[in-house]
């Protein structure tokens, strides 16, 4: 990618996938149910890997899991998860294709409750993005305080592979925070965005 722009030093400047999932989607506020649903999953897969790792994944994630409709995927039964431990598209370790039905059913569980997953989340930041001035990656945390407590928060629900810091990457993805690194091009654009 030779176009001069400064961007965060993690999506480098050779993968354009990389590059161009930071350039237009991380950072930017999802309120879309599916979406986050989506996203925190995705998040969840993670552990242990490397992002680029399942942002090539992604695709075959959505058509595995049926599009991530919670209520599709809460009523997987055993043999279903285990089929999809045969997905070579996916990362098939057991605990986390087993995590994804636990967390479609708590899910379904805040919605029942909060009517919405997007507002039940938006609620750990008042309901707007934080907006950070991180000079360097070695300023930004890998947990907050509202990582933590929207982690707690899930488990009460049964989510699992919902750690704080898989929570706090999930916040800084989709516009939770603006982590974007203020030198980056994306830092300002993204604070410009209208909250919902």
């Amino acid at each position: 990618m030779n176009d001069e722009k400064i961007r965060c030093d993690w999506c480098g400047t050779t993968d354009k996938l990389y590059v161009n999932y930071h350039d237009t989607e991380w950072g930017v506020p999802i309120y879309d149910d599916r979406l986050l649903f989506a996203k925190l999953i995705l998040d969840g897969a993670q552990a242990g890997l490397s992002w680029i790792t399942i942002l090539r994944k992604r695709e075959n994630y959505w058509e595995a899991f049926d599009q991530f409709d919670p209520e599709v995927i809460a009523a997987y039964s055993d043999e279903k998860l285990e089929g999809l431990r045969q997905n070579p598209g996916i990362v098939r370790n057991r605990l986390k294709i087993a995590s994804v039905r636990k967390n479609a059913q708590g899910y379904l569980r805040i919605v029942e409750e909060h009517g919405s997953f997007s507002d039940f989340l938006w609620g750990f930041v008042d309901g707007r993005p934080i907006q950070n001035s991180w000079e360097s990656m070695a300023d930004v945390p890998t947990e907050t305080a509202e990582s933590r407590a929207m982690s707690k928060a899930l488990k009460k629900y049964g989510f699992s592979f919902v750690g704080p810091t898989i929570v706090y990457a999930f916040m800084q993805a989709t516009g939770f925070c603006n982590d974007h690194l203020t030198g980056c091009f994306c830092h300002e654009e993204v604070k410009a965005l209208s909250v919902k």
